[in-house]
């Protein structure tokens, strides 16, 4: 990879090292290795996983910068997830729980993390089976999983004790947030994408149910 990728990583996440850098370069290639007999992603982003899968899962780095304690939903192929952990690998004291159901997607988080001895577990279950597992957590992310109002019925378990959600979404994201208030109310901050031109990072906090005087507000 080329000077101007070590960039690009930089501009997405932050100060990041060469050798986090180099690791992630490594790890784009077995991803793409394991994707030939696994569907990990989308075909027709296979082209860019560089700016399609990781910038744009790195890019939560530099949302949550001082934040120790991750957890990932539905991780799949490792976005955000995997990313994340190369980067808390600099983060003395950091972790992230992997959350994936799917066995041979599991099995490729784990052989992942096992190679270049990342701060992640893997997490074998279904997201409703996994509350008693995960630690607080201080953010709670997910990519292409769900919509707003199923993502944060899935995630109230921890947002509305504390933690904070960065969720990756598409153009439509204002139709989600609407319906999402019809059950909660929170505090929202919107990131534009620094990799997708019509897509945000909704930073949600201070989840809790919607009453009345909210929903009229």
């Amino acid at each position: 990879m080329s000077a101007a990728s070590w960039t690009s990583l930089q501009e997405a996440a932050g100060p990041v090292s060469r050798e986090t850098f180099e690791r992630l370069v490594a790890f784009e290639q077995l991803f793409l290795k394991w994707n030939r007999s696994i569907n990990l992603a989308a075909p027709s982003t296979l082209d860019d996983v560089w700016g399609r899968h990781i910038l744009d899962s790195a890019q939560l780095g530099r949302i949550a910068p001082q934040a120790k304690r991750w957890v990932d939903l539905g991780s799949g192929g490792g976005f955000p997830g995997l990313v994340l952990a190369f980067l808390l690998v600099e983060r003395e004291g950091a972790s992230i729980d992997l959350v994936e159901s799917n066995r041979k997607k599991a099995s490729f988080l784990q052989a992942v993390i096992g190679q270049f001895g990342l701060p992640a577990r893997v997490i074998a279950r279904r997201i409703d089976d996994s509350y008693p597992l995960v630690s607080t957590p201080e953010i709670v992310t997910a990519r292409a999983l769900a919509s707003l109002p199923d993502l944060l019925d899935l995630s109230a378990h921890w947002l509305t004790k504390g933690a904070c959600a960065l969720f990756h979404k598409g153009r439509d994201y204002r139709a989600e947030v609407e319906e999402s208030t019809h059950r909660w109310a929170f505090d929202l901050v919107e990131h534009p994408s620094m990799t997708d031109p019509q897509g945000v990072v909704l930073e949600l906090s201070n989840l809790r149910p919607a009453i009345r005087n909210e929903l009229l507000a």
